[in-house]
């Protein structure tokens, strides 16, 4: 028995070469081995050429291809030479999204007020009562020095003259936004514990270029005294304030307003003060004083009259409220 690969022994008697089988079987092993590495060689240059994945792959020149048009994703089949391709994105066999698509593009506001900005001006704040120290400092107001803010009224049950402003101010944002206004807070719950000031107040209208600025309140006068009223700007020239250009507009926000709200929450007019117009005219409002944007205050009612009190206080009447300023709104806009 053998063990190693040494060619075997001649047979007894053979006069035959003892190496010639074993040379010979190389010889043809060799020569098939020849006959197969230029098919081979071929065939990996045919796969790497169809792979784009050969030495060239990446270039440009003459001898590029480009993809054929079933490799295309489905968005890019029909794409003319020179246009983009689609961006919608391709599916995976697990029926995953392969490419993130583009993010849409909003669409533009609708609405008889798109493209107008009106900013809404909610009166006090709910923190004012602990900041006290803060609120007194003294501002310009142009005709004289004023508090920066004041602490607002309360109903007899403690219900808070910056609880309601607040309130039919997000109510009122939400209507016009409906219409396609872009609305301006001069300020949110909690976002501050104090102010804005009164001249911080009239820069946030100026600065949006409003179209229209409507700040809300209700009165803290005596009992008996009921009704709503809308603030108008005098006619103010001095320091920084000059009302020149605002008053007129003014005017008409204010009676839109006054004559929608009338309508639309059944409440008359304050029976004492404006004559029965629901409408006065003040030149201490720094708020007004340093608008240079259209711009007035309506007094929903009287927190300390029960019977105001109890329309204030109701989530109901408050929406009945916010849908008569928006309405003022709209008809002065002109939607």
């Amino acid at each position: 028995m053998r063990y190693d690969d040494s060619p075997p022994p001649p047979e007894s008697g053979s006069s035959a070469n003892p190496d010639r089988h074993w040379f010979t079987r190389r010889s043809t092993l060799v020569v098939g081995i020849a006959a197969l590495a230029p098919a081979c060689l071929a065939g990996w240059v045919l796969t790497q050429a169809l792979s784009g994945t050969g030495p060239d792959s990446g270039r440009s020149g003459p001898a590029a291809q480009p993809a054929s048009h079933s490799s295309l994703a489905p968005g890019q089949r029909d794409a003319k030479p020179g246009s983009t391709p689609s961006t919608s994105p391709t599916t995976s066999p697990t029926g995953s999204p392969s490419t993130t698509a583009a993010a849409p593009v909003p669409a533009p506001a609708k609405g008889p007020l798109a493209g107008k900005t009106v900013v809404v001006d909610p009166g006090h704040n709910t923190g004012n009562f602990k900041h006290t120290d803060e609120i007194d400092q003294q501002v310009d107001i142009g005709t004289n020095r004023k508090e920066c803010d004041t602490t607002g009224t309360t109903t007899n049950s403690g219900y808070m003259e910056a609880e309601f402003t607040m309130d039919v101010s997000k109510r009122l944002r939400t209507a016009l936004e409906a219409q396609g206004a872009k609305v301006v807070l001069t300020h949110e719950t909690g976002a501050r514990p104090w102010g804005p000031c009164i001249t911080e107040r009239a820069r946030i209208g100026n600065e949006a270029n409003a179209d229209a600025v409507v700040s809300v309140h209700a009165d803290g006068v005596s009992a008996g005294s009921r009704g709503f009223h809308v603030i108008l700007p005098a006619k103010v020239k001095s320091g920084a304030a000059d009302t020149a250009k605002i008053v007129g507009p003014s005017r008409e926000l204010g009676e839109r307003i006054a004559g929608n709200f009338a309508r639309t929450t059944g409440s008359a007019p304050a029976n004492y003060l404006g004559g029965g117009t629901g409408l006065v005219v003040r030149d201490d409002l720094g708020g007004l004083n340093l608008s240079t944007r259209p711009k007035v205050f309506i007094e929903c009612g009287n927190m300390r009259d029960a019977k105001d009190a109890a329309q204030l206080t109701s989530p109901e009447w408050r929406q009945k409220a916010a849908q008569g300023i928006a309405d003022g709104i709209v008809g002065f806009l002109g939607g």
